[in-house]
């Protein structure tokens, strides 16, 4: 790649929150003419300088097509199934520059047994563990453990199947339903870990293959119910910058988590190009993984988006085409972040759909244009044009403030300009950083 070359034409493979708020950051970026989404949701065509595209991410052929129809310039991947089924790896035969691993490099998140067996190899610190392909092989582990421990799906179980024990007896009950085939083949093999204590921080590496660049770090609140009480969901809300990590902290975990994975793929063949996420727990005796993503979190990822600056987009693409360093330098907005999820009625077992959604937000808060975004996740259009949900993480309210106080305030009062039947959200998100 040139030194200065854009992405004129972009491509977003997804359709929730995530990939709405990558559409809508990558708009605004220098030298970007138009982005597509694939498939999208209810809110993409809102977004300025984005079209919705009806294609599944699955549909690698029609995938394909269009972005030799549309002259794609690069194409940003955003959920894991299609990275952990070769999406990355059909576009880049075809000559695209793709931002997103490969089907060997995903396998980072597309198997935990994996991804272990990588940091234990490679002296990563992370929690002691042990695999099992059986239910007999999991009790087993348990009873020799007699202690509660973390029960994890090896496969993709869109970040629900994860259980943090607090008795030996929701140990054996997690992983008992793990193999009743509630997740099918993801539950096929377990890990279970031993419960680290601490802190735990999201750490996004936008990598080359070799190099990579370092976002804020962002803090993300899983459970369902206020005081971090209940199951775990995707996420229910996020903020950034953490200040859990400074930036010698954040370069204590460039030394010792991320550089060393690269140099551990590479080691395996795998020229890894996108995003490495590391969940993070800060522990007394320092950072340790909880796991690796393959992709940016979500909803880190609407969180993060209003605080990168405007080379984002080339800086993907020279990730993209494994030559970072032609990268002009990614500028990061001062101030803080926050995000408020507003989920469906029975979300994260059995979420609702086809609510109809009012939003009375300004048309320019609705549209991205000021310090707050509406970005949408779960939501789609009837044939009439009404905006319905769609799904379990219905919408995410964002805002930007010189405080968390502030950013928060302003997340909440945007939220309270919107309404569909059962609409569900916590009012407790930030409470780490909040002061009122």
């Amino acid at each position: 790649m040139l030194p200065g070359q854009t992405a004129k034409r972009i491509l977003v493979i997804g359709g929730g929150g995530r990939e709405n708020a990558l559409g809508w950051a990558l708009a605004r970026c220098s030298g970007v003419e138009q982005v597509w989404i694939a498939p999208g949701n209810g809110g993409t065509t809102a977004l300025v300088g984005c079209q919705q595209l009806a294609i599944a991410e699955h549909d690698h052929a029609g995938l394909l097509a269009a972005a030799q129809h549309h002259q794609i310039d690069l194409v940003v991947v955003g959920p894991e199934a299609p990275l952990a089924a070769g999406l990355a790896d059909t576009l880049r035969q075809a000559g695209l520059a793709v931002f997103g691993p490969g089907a060997d490099g995903a396998q980072l998140e597309a198997s935990k047994q994996w991804a272990k067996a990588l940091m234990v190899a490679a002296g990563i610190p992370t929690a002691r563990h042990w695999s099992a392909s059986s239910l007999d092989e999991a009790l087993a582990v348990l009873d020799a453990a007699a202690a509660p421990l973390v029960v994890k799906a090896d496969g993709l179980a869109a970040g629900k199947g994860v259980t943090v024990a607090a008795t030996v007896g929701e140990t054996r009950a997690a992983i008992e339903e793990l193999f009743s085939g509630r997740f099918g083949a993801a539950g096929s093999c377990v890990v279970l870990e031993d419960i680290l204590e601490g802190p735990e921080v999201s750490v996004f590496a936008l990598c080359d293959g070799k190099d990579m660049v370092l976002l804020p770090p962002a803090q993300d609140h899983k459970r369902i119910g206020e005081g971090d009480t209940g199951p775990n969901t995707g996420g229910m809300g996020a903020y950034a910058p953490a200040p859990l990590l400074d930036q010698a902290g954040l370069e204590q975990v460039r030394q010792l988590v991320l550089e060393p994975t690269v140099a551990a793929l590479r080691a395996r063949g795998i020229d890894y190009r996108g995003v490495i996420y590391a969940g993070l727990m800060l522990t007394a005796a320092g950072p340790k993984v909880i796991e690796f993503n393959c992709r940016f979190g979500d909803p880190e990822c609407e969180t993060l988006m209003p605080l990168l600056g405007p080379q984002l987009a080339e800086v993907l693409l020279a990730c993209a085409n494994g030559n970072l360093s032609v990268a002009p330098a990614l500028s990061i907005h001062s101030g803080c972040s926050a995000c408020v999820i507003a989920a469906a009625a029975g979300y994260p077992l059995q979420a609702r759909s086809g609510d109809a959604i009012a939003i009375t937000l300004p048309a320019a808060d609705q549209a991205g244009q000021g310090a707050l975004q509406l970005f949408h996740a779960g939501t789609t259009t009837s044939e009439t044009g009404e905006c319905l949900s769609a799904g379990g993480r219905v919408l995410a309210m964002v805002a930007q403030a010189p405080t968390f106080d502030a950013a928060f305030e302003r997340a909440y009062e945007g939220l309270a300009q919107v309404h569909f039947d059962g609409m569900t959200y916590r009012r407790d998100i930030g409470h780490q950083v909040r002061t009122r």
